[in-house]
């Protein structure tokens, strides 16, 4: 059966079970010996990571299947820009693996492996010092959540959590269930997209995440499709199999060049997901870090292809909101004129940047908040908060 990216196949040519994982570019059949070594420096400075599964989703006559760019190795990925922590995630840890940045949210990086790795991947340094980022000392972060009662949420993260075995995730669901002030835990992974396989063949799984929903928790899983070509048959069942045990399930996606770059590829992106019950939540502006500058496209441009794709679609698939995730916080971009772009803090490490609006002159160029100059103008939301008073 040939893979039909309207019917959303799985080509059964490339592809059968189990599941079988790739570390080496030069194992993977498809890539012929030019490129092996051609990409052999790439994947020595960045990890690689793809299964079988996967790679049969990639129509490999095509030197431009989104797919394909999406998994394999570019020899344009050593070409200096950017920086393994762009986010400056280091800022907000607590101790290895626990990081407090936003108020009310904790996040666990409990995982150094994903189902596969994203070119693009802002996590990189993860896979490159694989032990020193992972959280191993759950009494410690157990005590720092009991005393900080403003989380209400955690967010296990990785890597992904779902490579982890269920017996190992479900110690730290057994963390986190007994601290009455946390009611949602979030799981941010990729794995129906990478092998569905890990759910839909696993009923302990689906049994944990019924256990948490029996709580007094709620468990959402922020999935990650950046292409409609990932939505097969199989991703879409594992999907319902994460609904029907009781999470939650929304999507997000970073806008990547030569994947989702394009007002067709997003508009049906989002379309899809509203169909299966999964709505976008994030768009991210992709992140500088080090090896995705070809990777990012403008800021600007970027705002104009997501906003002609919400444009053309219903409100129950246009919820996603386009954001960076800036050191400072994840700054929303809503809107250009001629003149000018309009931001605001839609979620600020500091309290006082909670909701900032901010007027900056555009810069076509711009990839990331730095590159533009002051705001010309900004608005905190204490003079919100004066007017309503005074009114």
């Amino acid at each position: 059966m040939e893979k039909n990216s309207n019917e959303n196949c799985l080509n059964s040519a490339t592809f059968t079970k189990p599941v079988r994982f790739f570390t080496k570019i030069e194992n993977v059949p498809q890539i012929t010996e030019a490129e092996k070594n051609e990409l052999a420096p790439v994947s020595q400075q960045y990890a690689f990571r793809a299964n079988n599964y996967y790679l049969s989703l990639i129509d490999w006559s095509d030197p431009n299947d989104p797919i394909r760019r999406l998994i394999i190795p570019q020899a344009h990925e050593l070409e200096q820009w950017g920086q393994l922590d762009p986010s400056g995630e280091q800022n907000y840890t607590i101790l290895p693996g626990l990081e407090h940045k936003y108020r009310s949210t904790a996040l666990f990086l409990v995982s150094n492996v994903c189902g596969g790795i994203c070119r693009y991947c802002f996590r990189k340094r993860v896979f490159i010092h694989r032990q020193e980022e992972i959280l191993t000392d759950l009494p410690a972060t157990a005590q720092y959540i009991k005393k900080h009662r403003e989380i209400t949420n955690i967010l296990l993260t990785g890597g992904d959590p779902l490579t982890l075995a269920t017996a190992k995730l479900e110690k730290y669901f057994d963390t986190i269930l007994p601290i009455d002030h946390v009611k949602i835990i979030r799981i941010g992974t990729k794995m129906p997209a990478f092998n569905p396989y890990r759910i839909l063949d696993d009923p302990a799984l689906l049994d944990l995440i019924q256990k948490c929903c029996r709580t007094d928790k709620q468990l959402y899983a922020i999935v990650h499709f950046n292409h409609v070509n990932e939505l097969t048959d199989l991703a879409r069942q594992s999907l319902k199999a994460l609904q029907r045990a009781g999470a939650i399930v929304a999507n997000q996606t970073p806008i990547i060049r030569g994947i989702n770059d394009n007002v067709d590829a997003l508009t049906e992106l989002f379309q899809e997901l509203s169909f299966i019950g999964v709505p976008p939540y994030y768009v991210f502006q992709c992140r500088p870090a080090s090896g995705n500058k070809s990777y990012s496209i403008p800021i600007e441009t970027a705002y104009q292809i997501f906003a002609q794709a919400k444009a053309h679609i219903s409100g129950l698939a246009k919820r996603a909101r386009y954001v960076m995730s800036h050191r400072t916080g994840k700054i929303e971009i809503l809107g250009l004129t001629e003149n000018h772009i309009y931001f605001k803090y839609h979620r600020a490490a500091l309290d006082e940047d909670s909701e900032k609006f901010m007027v900056c002159r555009r810069n076509p160029e711009a990839y990331w908040f730095d590159d533009y100059d002051e705001p010309i103008e900004s608005q905190p939301l204490e003079a919100y908060q004066d007017t309503v008073n005074q009114e």
